[in-house]
């Protein structure tokens, strides 16, 4: 192709993407950007609402309870996706049909549906409390709603999907050679996933991992439904800052280090993944 030719091709690229360009800036880079601005650029130029928040003992067990969550969340929804990708991968058929349509179905069904039927089946009189004293476990209902546990499973239950269809994407890649030949030389079933199957889908959970981290640490319909006082998160007290009180420059603040701690950790777990990749190449 010559210099000419090439020069149209990347004109074209360009012209059909600068839609999508403008599209970004004005619907999502410049909302994000005139709300962190406000905490820093006001009329006397002042950090005080960092200062709030750094003095604020109250705010920092908001953050640290939203990496609880977090990082919960993360692991249970790795304990529980990963034999269903697994499942999915391995499925043929009207059975593997199944499985996808459990997983791809919530999420064509809003969160705030999803949020409803958590209270439905959480609240006192609701149908797990039923259940339970139908049975005779219980005396008395138990209180599940506004818990740290009714927000883990309704955070789990929404983010689900996103920890299984990476995982599904990399084992569907993983060639079954691989496990045939690593069967013939010997290997049981459980060594073949163990020293085959998982490696190679580790790139997968990674992204999994680091997907379902990211959207439960900004989360916010579901903790603000199914949480109560006691476990608001970091989301959460964002919105009341801009919905309720007004405080813009405090919301900005609050989703500045917010922000900041997301990136911070999306680079330090992308380095460490890095360096786990060379060493398994070097090994």
């Amino acid at each position: 192709m010559s210099a000419t030719g090439a020069s149209i091709g990347t004109r074209a690229s360009w012209l059909l993407v600068t839609p999508l360009i403008v599209v970004l800036v004005f619907a999502f880079f410049w909302p994000i950007a005139n709300l962190l601005s406000r905490s820093f650029f006001n009329p006397d130029f002042s950090l005080d609402k960092y200062e709030t928040l750094w003095s604020q003992q109250l705010y920092w067990r908001v953050f640290g309870r939203s990496i609880w969550i977090s990082v919960a969340c993360c692991v249970i929804c790795l304990v529980v996706g990963y034999p269903v990708a697994y499942a999915m991968a391995r499925l043929t058929g009207w059975r593997g049909l199944v499985v996808a349509a459990c997983v791809l179905v919530p999420l064509w069904t809003s969160v705030l549906v999803r949020s409803y039927s958590w209270i439905f089946l959480l609240q006192r009189n609701g149908v797990v409390n039923s259940v339970l004293q139908d049975l005779g476990f219980i005396g008395r209902p138990l209180q599940m709603l506004y818990t740290e546990g009714a927000v883990l499973v309704a955070m789990t239950h929404v983010l689900l999907p996103f920890m299984i269809l990476p995982i599904f994407s990399t084992l569907r890649g993983i060639p079954p050679e691989l496990s045939l030949a690593a069967r013939n030389l010997g290997a049981g079933r459980a060594m073949t996933f163990w020293k085959v199957t998982l490696p190679l889908s580790l790139p997968g959970v990674s992204t999994g991992v680091l997907f379902v981290f990211i959207l439960a640490l900004g989360f916010y319909i579901t903790p603000a439904m199914v949480g109560g006082p006691k476990t608001l998160m970091i989301g959460t007290v964002i919105a009341q800052q801009v919905t309720e009180l007004l405080d813009w420059r405090f919301a900005g603040a609050l989703s500045t280090v917010l922000l900041v701690l997301t990136l911070l950790v999306a680079v330090v777990f992308q380095r460490a993944l890095a360096v786990e990749r060379l060493s398994g190449h070097a090994s």
